[in-house]
């Protein structure tokens, strides 16, 4: 939620990548705010969208134009732009997932082709439209051992390669979500700074157990993903709630050092079931950034961790360059969508083209 990251890439006929160049574009307080309240349903929410899309597409086409100004390479040599949009509803259970974008307008702004709606494919084809970057993993994290890759954005998500077999990938609970969430509206700050506060604070263990033991979605087997649609504000204040009724109040430092110890816990779990002879697990995203977290998730496995940079990709250029590999395999008429991992019926072409 708190902004765009572009990569350049070119890719081989395997589709091995090639970064070029980076840049990132960041959201105004008011879109993130905008962002973060159409997580819930509003007034004139469905106008309030649209000029939200629209807005993300400008702030994408700056991440674009500053890449290319950087690079020196002109818009007419960028075959397309994978551009995933934000996350706003995701209940692939009910049939749908809503990201917002505004692709049309992107290529517009840009003069480029663009490369979007890649979840929807595989949701109409009984799929959780989630994750979907773990064929993308496969082909540039793949080692001749069990290697396990961990992303941990708002929601963690886990692949696990196993040398010779499909690539495994699944949502593993919260990850910077609820800590986010937590320390702004304690500290008035949008995220926790490489964990400093989270580390302040002690793990209160029956307050884990119970956010653990009172939500059954995470002793859903895999293929499973899920959102802010369901961990948010509500769902966590109940929680601490329950628990401190009729005591002193949980310290919000404890909550937040709660909080990193859920998202390790759940991660790691996922981990240990579906990868126990992992060599070592890579971890990418805003969370990599977190100290303390990489701390804990280490003490909870037997394997080095390590961030994906230890494998040659920058964390934060992780994400941005699995949906520009997305859009490549769509224009290559690739099936990136992988029903071992979503529960699809079947693999599927994912995406849609808007045209330069």
């Amino acid at each position: 939620m708190d902004g765009a990251d572009a990569v350049l890439a070119s890719f081989d006929t395997h589709g091995k990548p090639h970064v070029i160049d980076r840049s990132e574009a960041g959201f105004s307080p008011t879109l993130r705010e905008e962002f973060l309240a159409l997580n819930r349903s509003g007034t004139d929410e469905l106008a309030r969208s649209a000029m939200a899309a629209n807005a993300l597409a400008e702030v994408y086409a700056q991440a674009v134009k500053k890449i290319l100004m950087r690079s020196g390479i002109l818009a007419s040599q960028i075959a397309a732009i994978g551009a995933h949009g934000q996350t706003v509803r995701h209940q692939p259970a009910l049939g749908y997932t809503i990201q917002l974008n505004a692709p049309a307008y992107l290529a517009e702004l840009t003069g480029i082709a663009v490369v979007a709606d890649f979840r929807s494919r595989d949701v109409a084809a009984g799929g959780q439209g989630a994750p979907l970057v773990p064929m993308f993993h496969a082909g540039v994290f793949a080692s001749e051992h069990c290697r396990a890759i961990l992303n941990l954005g708002g929601i963690g998500n886990v692949t696990v390669l196993h040398p010779g077999q499909n690539p495994v990938g699944f949502d593993t609970g919260p990850a910077n979500v609820l800590m986010d969430l937590w320390c702004e509206i304690h500290t008035g700050k949008a995220y926790d700074k490489e964990g400093g506060w989270g580390a302040s604070g002690v793990i209160q263990t029956d307050l884990l157990t119970h956010l653990i033991e009172s939500e059954p979605w995470f002793a859903l087997n895999a293929p499973k993903s899920t959102g802010r649609d369901l961990f948010h504000r509500q769902w966590l204040e109940s929680r601490v709630n329950h628990l401190s009724s009729g005591k002193a109040p949980f310290k919000p430092q404890d909550v937040q050092a709660t909080l990193r110890a859920l998202t390790a816990k759940s991660a790691t779990d996922a981990i240990k079931k579906y990868a126990p002879n992992a060599s070592d697990l890579l971890v990418c995203g805003g969370g990599a950034r977190n100290t303390a977290l990489m701390s804990e998730l280490q003490q909870r496995l037997p394997c080095p961790v390590h961030t994906t940079e230890h494998a040659g990709i920058a964390t934060q250029d992780v994400e941005a360059l699995a949906f520009a590999w997305l859009a490549w395999a769509h224009q290559q008429g690739i099936a990136a969508g992988n029903p071992a991992i979503t529960g699809a019926r079947g693999a599927r072409i994912l995406g849609a083209t808007w045209p330069a």
